[in-house]
């Protein structure tokens, strides 16, 4: 067998590992995308700002939002970023059992999030402030909404990745998905801060 023959039979190309190469796209094409998130986020941002005063004389969001249950909504994805990071350590020390359980924590206080913003919404449009009632709230529900469906997306992916972890263990690839998971959610985590400050908080200062 030739040099070059033993080392695409193990895997290897000019002496790289291939599997470190496809990680390496992996993670490279991660970042891409939470690149093109950040332009969404943004648009959503400046045609927020840009609309926020538009209630074509219906109810303005200091009418509207209660800022203790926008806090609630807050201080549980705070936590589920922390719980999040206490899985990571587990990984760090290879200890399956902790990061699965420190995911599940996560997983529940991520689906109390979306269950709290579920339950505005339709308090919202039960209240007769839906989307349709000015360029004002269309932008509050396209914004919020945009961000509540990455947490559900998120929560999928946390829950495809702790059967991962239990059927597989901390291998290399489910270490490296992991990781992206991590920055997923704690760019979530930012972005909700913003929604935080820019939507609800500038009502109320």
């Amino acid at each position: 067998m030739t040099t070059v023959a033993r080392h695409h039979a193990h895997g290897h190309d000019d002496g790289h590992p291939t599997s470190h190469d496809d990680g390496a796209r992996a993670t490279l094409g991660f970042w891409i995308y939470l690149m093109s998130d950040c332009v969404i986020f943004a648009t959503l941002f400046a045609t927020f700002g840009v609309l926020a005063n538009a209630t074509a004389g219906g109810p303005s969001g200091k009418g509207l939002f209660e800022l203790r249950y926008a806090l609630g909504e807050t201080l549980l994805l705070l936590a589920s970023s922390l719980t999040f990071g206490l899985a990571m350590l587990g990984m760090q020390a290879h200890r399956h059992a902790q990061v699965i359980a420190w995911l599940a924590v996560t997983f529940a206080l991520g689906a109390g999030f979306v269950g709290m913003e579920l339950v505005e919404f339709t308090k919202l449009i039960g209240d007769g402030a839906g989307p349709h009632v000015s360029a004002f709230l269309s932008s509050y529900f396209v914004l919020v909404g945009t961000h509540g469906l990455h947490v559900s997306c998120g929560l999928l992916w946390i829950a495809v990745m702790m059967h991962q972890v239990y059927e597989f263990g901390l291998t290399g690839v489910t270490r490296r998905r992991l990781a992206c998971l991590s920055l997923f959610w704690h760019f979530l985590d930012l972005i909700w801060i913003c929604v935080f400050t820019f939507v609800y908080l500038r009502e109320f200062v």
